[in-house]
């Protein structure tokens, strides 16, 4: 249990501002040289160097604040420590949190290196939490499953290994859905986190805990998993930006595998700055993970550009394609209204935006849940209670395979296996499974005609905003409707971005909607120069979510 602490006055500013965590004298000015791997404090830039404002950027804000010695590293983590004790209760955003020493060791650890003039990583004193089905050495990781309840891992995933590298602090496991499965982390074995802009709806998942930690303030950014729209529809549910890269961009070593040819691991934050440092500082080619692509990863920070030196039209030239099929039956109309009002914004900035059409894209939904169940029946197939897991004290082999499993996997786990092997039995495979990749080839040439024509498409995230806790619990086929506007990506393994662009009713200060871009493979670098440019230039929006302000209150 995390310990009181005290709390810095300056600190405190992190909670009134929308946009900056920290205190807005330190952010009057942005030099490049914010980004460099130097802890020299900075000094003004030259009379003929322009003086520009700091892109909306929570990790660069705290770097700019420890270089230049107005904060602390042990402060901000002081104030993020806080803000996740006060709510937690409410939210339940995490199944483990870091021991609070831990925390503040490795935030002393920054400012001793800052101190000392040396070298520290970009995410250095960021609080960054992770999905739980990632692997941390320090923590457990359950996967929100029971049959892996207590399990601590030996090594740190990739990604969070490539974190830690530059200067992350790791402040806890956040909840999801049991091994990734489901839309709305009521399939936790733990616990239901709810959704911060009201405590009565879901957070979206599986990512649910990642989202809700990230709109509530409770860490800086986070990592979580996307199979088939696990980043992308708890980041609209929660007003959060979501980043699913391309298959390949990031490995996947330490991700517990669900449905391999589709899992990704992506990121949030408060920005699309924020989501877009995240991503460089994962990406790569590694050598533990074959299908990791060995491109170059580009600048992703190059095309964060600041509000004040934008052009009346910065967007000139792009064409933005808007699936006529996200926008039909099924879908509710303040969502519609919301993604229609965010196409004319991007027709404001320049770019030509026009309906296109998918003919394929309603069969990705029944060929997504054949896939990954058929992937998921293969994977999890290792949780015997022998080699992995929580064993069921037996006297014969058979029946200590089948107990640990009945009591260790939850109904939704059970369902996806038994359909999985369904598929995937003789005499069935050529009519589900074989079928369903052949659907996924239409899918991912139909992406490809429309993405040589457009720029990027866009689309909602989800049919509709944050629903009640329990409102489809015990309607499977309901949520997996749900998914149709991401699944598509994940079989085409296309990049995705999804930000915040209004509001539906509900809530006491009304439930976020997501704008979602999709671009071509390995094109997160448009998406990024796109969706920061349409952050920073939409207005009438603040999406911090009440908690917040009631903490700052």
């Amino acid at each position: 249990m995390l310990t009181t602490v005290n709390h810095h006055h300056r600190v405190f500013l992190l909670h009134r501002s929308p946009h900056f965590i920290l205190s807005p004298k330190s952010l009057h000015t942005f030099s490049p040289k914010c980004l460099s791997s130097s802890s020299q404090t900075l000094t003004q830039p030259p009379q003929n160097h322009p003086i520009i404002t700091l892109p909306t950027s929570q990790i660069l804000s705290i770097r700019h604040s420890l270089l230049n010695r107005q904060l602390t590293a042990v402060e901000i983590a002081e104030s993020y420590l806080a803000r996740l004790r006060h709510a937690e209760p409410k939210l339940r955003s995490f199944l483990h949190v870091a021991d609070e020493e831990s925390v503040l060791r490795e935030a002393k650890e920054v400012d001793r290196k800052i101190a000392n003039n040396e070298e520290v990583g970009l995410l250095a004193g960021v609080l960054v939490g992770v999905k739980d089905n990632i692997c941390t050495s320090d923590m457990p990781s359950t996967a929100g499953s029971k049959i892996l309840e207590g399990y601590r891992p030996p090594f740190d995933a990739t990604a969070v290994k490539k974190v830690r590298e530059l200067g992350g602090i790791v402040v806890g496991k956040t909840n999801l859905d049991e091994f990734g499965m489901g839309s709305t982390t009521e399939g936790s074995a733990f616990q239901v986190t709810a959704n911060p802009w009201d405590e009565s709806c879901v957070p979206g998942g599986s990512s649910g805990g990642s989202a809700a930690a990230v709109s509530a303030r409770q860490c800086v950014v986070s990592l979580g998993s996307d199979t088939g729209g696990s980043v992308r529809q708890p980041a609209s549910f929660c007003g959060v930006v979501g980043l699913k890269p391309t298959y390949g961009r990031v490995s996947r070593y330490g991700l517990v595998a669900y449905a391999s040819s589709l899992d990704v691991i992506g990121c949030f934050g408060t920005s699309v700055a924020d989501a877009g440092i995240l991503l460089h500082a994962i990406s790569g080619h590694d050598s533990f993970d074959s299908t990791s692509s060995m491109r170059e990863v580009p600048e992703f920070t190059s095309k964060f550009t600041s509000l004040n030196i934008l052009e009346s039209r910065p967007l000139q030239g792009l064409r933005v394609g808007i699936i006529r099929e996200t926008l039909g039956d099924g879908v509710d109309e303040n969502v519609v209204s919301s993604i229609r009002a965010a196409a004319s914004h991007l027709e404001d900035l320049g770019c030509s935006v026009t309906e296109v059409s998918l003919p394929s894209f309603s069969l990705g939904l029944p060929a997504y849940y054949v896939l990954a169940s058929s992937e998921s029946s293969s994977n999890l197939s290792r949780y015997d209670g022998v080699r992995y897991g929580n064993q069921v004290t037996a006297d014969e082999l058979t029946f200590l395979y089948g107990e640990s499993r009945a009591r260790g996997f939850g109904p939704e786990v059970k369902r996806r296996i038994l359909m999985g092997t369904y598929a995937l039995s003789a005499g069935y495979y050529d009519a589900y499974y074989k079928r369903a990749q052949q659907v996924r080839t239409l899918v991912q040439k139909s992406f490809k005609a429309a993405l040589d024509e457009n720029d990027i498409l866009i689309s909602p995230a989800a049919p509709s905003a944050a629903y009640k806790i329990g409102e489809k619990k015990n309607d499977p086929l309901a949520m997996y409707a749900g998914d149709i506007m991401t699944v598509n990506v994940n079989l085409a393994g296309l990049p995705a971005l999804v930000l915040p662009c209004g509001f539906a009713e509900g809530g006491s200060a009304g439930l976020p909607v997501g704008l979602q871009m999709i671009g071509a493979a390995f094109d997160e670098e448009k998406l990024l120069k796109i969706g920061h440019v349409f952050e920073q230039t939409l207005e009438g929006h603040s999406f911090v979510p009440p908690i917040v302000a009631g903490f700052a209150s």
